[in-house]
């Protein structure tokens, strides 16, 4: 009886050694920038094949510099097109979100930010008054419509651009593939946006570092965020610009104006229950002043936000929503 007892505990032993969670890392690039997928789980279920796949047909979809994308099928046609499930999707937050911002989120300033020279073609000449003028003639959500799976143009110059909006969208996607593969516990990052899911094996939640910059625009870890749900994401303008002269040109451009932004905000990070959403509002808050932008997320109990900004004397400062503060680390 001894002897049996004693022949079994080594295969009880190994039984819980297989059954132990790990920590997997997943490190690709996609979509012009890196991704990094951290989970625990007893096994590697999650492939970078799997997720390189995913990504791919996202950008199949979605992706400027994609040749024979759906968008840019939208883009080259003069009045509609058949969307897919990724498009439609996208499309359909956009407009809430459009809606809701009052026109500050605007998804047809393709060929604004085309000219600023932020778009896939490259261009140093910044544009004239008279361009700006005549581009706006093509600029507003109020052209497009989505039917029925089409998405339709009134005017044949329309074009969209989701790049601020479309990456947070992949997130979730990503989010949602460990979810099938009955991961529980994950940070997906994809260029800074992020998905999270916890807590870690051991009950502690997960860790994410809150960037802004420093007094040299230099980016810097902030603040940390101690939370096992939710997206976080972040819109800034002081890593892509351009510089002309001593002036610098932001990439976030101004639907309304025609021009690049130009406030105080030099940083938002937005909170949310997913990355499409926080993707979405984390430019439109950007666009904002920052007494109407704190009144705007007050008003959204579904977002929270944090804020780097310039204040009046050029000196960077930092304030965040009251949601926001109970979700960092002490």
């Amino acid at each position: 009886m001894y002897k049996i007892l004693f022949l079994c505990l080594p295969l009880i032993f190994a039984f819980f050694r297989q059954e132990e969670i790990k920590q997997f890392k997943v490190k690709g690039f996609a979509q012009g920038t890196d991704y990094t997928i951290m989970y625990y789980a007893k096994d590697s279920l999650a492939t970078k094949s799997g997720i390189d796949s995913l990504l791919d047909a996202i950008d199949q979809s979605m992706s400027l510099y994609r040749k024979g994308s759906v968008i840019n099928q939208f883009n080259a046609a003069e009045k509609q097109i058949k969307t897919d499930r990724f498009l439609n999707d996208v499309l359909k937050r956009s407009f809430e979100i459009n809606t809701d911002t009052k026109g500050i989120f605007d998804i047809t300033v393709a060929p604004l930010v085309q000219a600023w020279g932020f778009g896939p073609k490259a261009t140093t000449i910044e544009p004239s008054e008279k361009e700006i003028k005549s581009i706006l003639n093509c600029v507003g959500m109020q052209h497009l419509k989505l039917e029925k799976g089409l998405l339709i143009k009134t005017k044949p110059c329309i074009q969209i651009d989701l790049n601020g909006i479309a990456q947070g969208y992949s997130v979730d996607l990503i989010a949602a593939y460990l979810n099938r593969k009955g991961i529980k516990s994950y940070v997906a990052e994809l260029g800074g946006e992020i998905r999270i899911a916890g807590p870690k094996p051991d009950g502690t939640p997960m860790k994410i570092g809150i960037e802004g910059p420093d007094e040299n625009d230099e980016p810097i870890i902030r603040h940390i965020a101690v939370l096992n749900k939710g997206a976080i994401t972040t819109s800034g303008n002081y890593r892509k610009f351009h510089q002309s002269g001593k002036k610098k040109i932001s990439h976030l451009i101004n639907a309304q104006t025609g021009y690049p932004l130009e406030n105080e905000m030099i940083s938002v990070t937005v909170y949310a229950a997913d990355a499409i959403t926080a993707d979405g509002y984390d430019n439109a808050l950007m666009g904002m002043h920052l007494p109407d932008a704190l009144k705007f997320v007050e008003e959204h109990k579904n977002l929270e936000a944090y804020f780097v900004y310039h204040k009046p004397d050029g000196s960077i400062a930092d304030t965040l929503s009251i949601g926001f503060r109970k979700i960092l680390k002490n």
